[in-house]
């Protein structure tokens, strides 16, 4: 019981690693593309139809233009769910989710600490000189 269990969760965490894998647009085949997130059978086929038919996509604009179904919105949520053209991620695409997460959790320690410093400095006792303070 206990190894299938251990083996249920090995499978879970290679899953996950596929999950927010690279694919190149350029190279994948239809079982490839289906696995980004936001590509379906008909638009991995939309995708090889017209790479076969026009060759590769030359960057990001070559593949929204050729390929129907596919603008700036939706080129930015694949580039964002892992796919590439020539092995580069669409510019000016929001930042993957985990560098989101990473990014919020940064500043909320960033501002968690500064909100536990402005408590001790506000109750700090007032210094004794005789020059006025500037509000």
């Amino acid at each position: 019981m206990l190894k299938k269990l251990l083996l249920a969760i090995a499978t879970i965490i290679a899953t996950m690693g596929f999950a927010f894998a690279q694919v190149e647009v350029n190279k994948a085949d239809q079982a490839a593309l289906d696995s980004v997130k936001g590509i379906g059978p008909s638009t991995s086929k939309a995708i090889l139809d017209e790479r076969k038919k026009g060759g590769d996509f030359k960057d990001w604009a070559d593949l929204e233009k050729r390929v129907k179904g596919i603008a700036d919105k939706k080129a930015a949520s694949l580039s964002q769910a892992g796919l590439t053209v020539n092995g580069k991620s669409m510019p000016n695409a929001p930042a993957a989710k985990d560098e989101k997460k990473d990014k919020a959790s940064a500043s909320t320690s960033a501002s968690g600490d500064t909100k536990k410093s402005a408590p001790a400095s506000a109750s700090a006792p007032a210094s004794s000189s005789s020059t006025p303070v500037k509000k």
